[in-house]
């Protein structure tokens, strides 16, 4: 798989500019159109599955009101039972 964010003039660091809704998807990226994700706001506990911005996929268990902080590029609606899930762009 091509890494997605590969020649962005965006880098994948810096201050956050916006928080985007998530809706979890197991077939389309979902982090914002032309944006780069470099964590995810949780707000409510359980388990968030994503792929990161090489494609591999992730899952990981978050407390209520946690900053996950990893490249993004989708959250994966199959083992992600934590809702209120925000995409935090740069």
């Amino acid at each position: 798989m091509a890494n997605p964010f590969k020649g962005s003039p965006v880098e994948l660091h810096g201050l956050v500019y916006d928080m985007i809704p998530v809706s979890v998807s197991d077939s389309t990226d979902n982090v914002g159109d032309g944006n780069i994700a470099i964590g995810l706001y949780i707000t409510t506990a359980g388990n968030v599955s994503f792929q990161n911005k090489d494609g591999n996929t992730r899952t990981v268990t978050v407390p209520a009101n946690y900053n996950l902080v990893c490249s993004v590029k989708r959250v994966l609606s199959t083992g992600t039972t934590a809702t209120g899930i925000h995409a935090l762009v740069v």
